[in-house]
């Protein structure tokens, strides 16, 4: 009984090596290896995060409506009224927390890849940036390990740059699902939340902004590298009017995590894939990891590839509050190009050939 409640001690104080240690003081017939019991947590630790993003906002919002028909209604409602009170609370620049920023299950999600972020230059606290962050692949892990959580060290790389990862507005519609995301410091990707996070809340923020969205996961799958930029340029007049630097970002094995089937261009599926995007919002992306129990199933794990996410050399950018087109294409043919001379740069560390080159759509 000593050893449970020392393991659950363990959790609350967000120390994974109390829990391992508790649990390996249990009878050996009860458990398996250390080795073996990490690898399990960091798969629950991944699973949890895939399954909350699919379904959770779904759950809470069906689970809402049976509560309103039961004797629960009255928890229902004061949610509901919450929820109304609070609900443009993410376009200002919602509600972080540093504590599950910090949770153990945050490290045992990056050690599953494993994910690692590389600095490559200093940023300064009395600016603002924008992260452009490439690729897409399907879930983004090493955008959300990197900059929704603390399990990669950004607050002591970057001391005094607070990051804020934009996602899909629609994420904060739904239930839990959006007090969830918002406590790692996740914000919609829209004018209002991003215009606040870079004019009314100080300096010294960091919005990362996935450039090519759905429809560059759409052409992710493991070897493939490419982004869609070319057409992008939104990112780019959004930081001239707020005068904030442009910061590329590229993260190797990305694509890796999962293989997709990828439709040809013109064809009946692609189609239908493209027209349910612009419905939805996000991708229907055909993919597959691998099972639960047996590595060579297929399931909803992501394959164990390693991530490793460089942050590039910052684009000092004018304040400029009505940009021309011919200064927005100045400044987005410069990060085009900072961000081909740092894939270049890093490539053969991270297991690409000297041949391999970015393809930019």
């Amino acid at each position: 009984m000593k050893t449970i409640l020392a393991a659950y001690s363990g959790v609350l104080k967000g120390t994974g090596s109390s829990i391992l240690s508790a649990l390996q003081d249990l009878p050996v017939a009860f458990w398996p290896c250390r080795s073996k019991m990490e690898k399990h947590l960091q798969v629950i630790s991944v699973l949890q995060w895939v399954i909350s993003f699919l379904a959770l906002g779904a759950a809470c919002t069906l689970l809402l409506i049976y509560m309103f028909c039961t004797d629960c209604w009255l928890i229902a409602a004061l949610y509901t009224a919450w929820l109304i009170v609070d609900w443009n609370t993410p376009k200002q620049g919602g509600r972080r927390s540093s504590w599950v920023r910090s949770w153990t299950v945050w490290t045992y999600f990056r050690d599953y890849f494993p994910i690692r972020l590389i600095k490559t230059h200093n940023l300064l606290p009395n600016r603002n940036y924008i992260f452009g962050y490439h690729p897409h692949g399907i879930f983004c892990f090493g955008a959300f390990c990197n900059f929704g959580t603390e399990a990669t060290g950004f607050s002591k790389k970057f001391p005094g740059i607070k990051p804020s990862l934009a996602t899909l507005a629609g994420n904060f519609r739904l239930p839990v699902l959006r007090d969830y995301l918002m406590s790692g410091g996740i914000c919609p990707v829209n004018k209002n939340s991003i215009d606040y996070l870079l004019s009314r809340n100080g300096k010294g923020n960091a919005v990362v902004i996935v450039v090519g969205g759905a429809a560059e996961s759409l052409q992710c799958a493991p070897g493939v590298n490419s982004v869609t930029l070319k057409k992008r340029k939104g990112f780019v007049r959004l930081a001239l009017q707020k005068g904030s630097d442009l910061v590329p970002v590229y993260s190797f094995g990305e694509n890796d995590a999962y293989k997709q089937v990828i439709f040809e261009e013109g064809t009946y599926s692609r189609t239908i894939q493209k027209r349910l995007q612009k419905i939805l919002g996000f991708a229907p992306c055909i993919f597959h990891g691998c099972g639960l129990f047996f590595g060579n199933s297929w399931g909803f794990v992501p394959y164990s590839k390693p991530i490793t996410t460089i942050v590039g050399e910052p684009i000092t950018v004018p304040k400029i509050e009505d940009p021309t087109e011919e200064m927005v294409d100045i400044y987005h043919t410069m990060y085009i190009k900072s961000l081909q001379s740092l894939f270049d740069k890093y490539k053969t560390r991270f297991g690409l050939k000297e041949s391999d080159v970015l393809y930019i759509n």
